[in-house]
C-alpha cells in the first residue's frame, strides 16, 4: 500500500478523504448487493452477504484491536472497537452502553433507505447482521451474548431499522 500522497495533506484533506473513503466503501458494498440480487436473486445477495459480513466484521476488528490498542475484553472493549467500526460512522449507529449491556440502534440505515427510495422494498439483513455481530463480538470476548430486538424482515418502528444488544 502506498500511503505517501496522505503524508502531504493538511488535517481537512485527510478528513474529506476519509469522508469519501466512507461513503464509497457504503456505495461498492451496495452495488456488490444489486449485482448480486440482479443476476442469482435476493436469496442468493443476503447469504453471500451474510457470509461475507460474518468475515470482514471479524476482520475489521481484529484490525482495530492492533491498530488502536483495544486489550480490554468484555463490554468495555467491545464497545471501543464499534465505535470505531466503519458501519457506525457509514450507518449513523447509535450506541448506548450500559452496565450490562451496550444497544446499537440504526435510526436510518442507508442501504434499506436507499432500497425503499427505488421501490426495492427492505431486504433481510438480519441473518447477515446476526453473524457479523456475533463473530465480531467474540473477537474480543467469547462471553458476549448477541441479541436481536428486532432487524429486517421483522417489523419495526418507522424511526428505526434494527436494534441489537449484547450482554456479558
Amino acid at each position: 500500500m502506498n500511503l505517501e500522497i496522505f503524508k502531504k495533506m493538511d488535517s481537512d484533506q485527510l478528513f474529506s478523504y476519509l469522508e469519501f473513503l466512507l461513503k464509497n466503501y457504503r456505495i461498492v458494498d451496495s452495488f456488490w448487493f444489486i449485482a448480486v440480487e440482479d443476476k442469482f436473486g435476493r436469496q442468493a445477495a443476503e447469504k453471500l452477504n451474510a457470509e461475507v459480513w460474518e468475515r470482514a466484521g471479524v476482520q475489521a476488528i481484529k484490525d482495530l484491536k492492533q491498530r488502536f490498542d483495544i486489550r480490554e475484553k468484555g463490554l468495555e472493549g467491545l464497545f471501543k472497537a464499534l465505535k470505531l467500526f466503519p458501519w457506525t460512522s457509514i450507518g449513523g449507529h447509535q450506541l448506548e452502553k450500559k452496565e450490562n449491556e451496550i444497544i446499537l440502534s440504526v435510526p436510518r440505515c442507508p442501504p434499506q433507505v436507499a432500497r425503499l427510495k427505488r421501490g426495492l422494498g427492505e431486504y433481510d439483513c438480519k441473518d447477515m447482521h446476526r453473524k457479523e455481530f456475533v463473530q465480531t463480538a467474540k473477537e474480543i470476548d467469547p462471553l458476549i451474548r448477541v441479541d436481536c430486538d428486532f432487524a429486517p424482515p421483522d417489523p419495526h418502528p418507522e424511526d428505526l431499522f434494527c436494534r441489537w444488544r449484547f450482554v456479558l
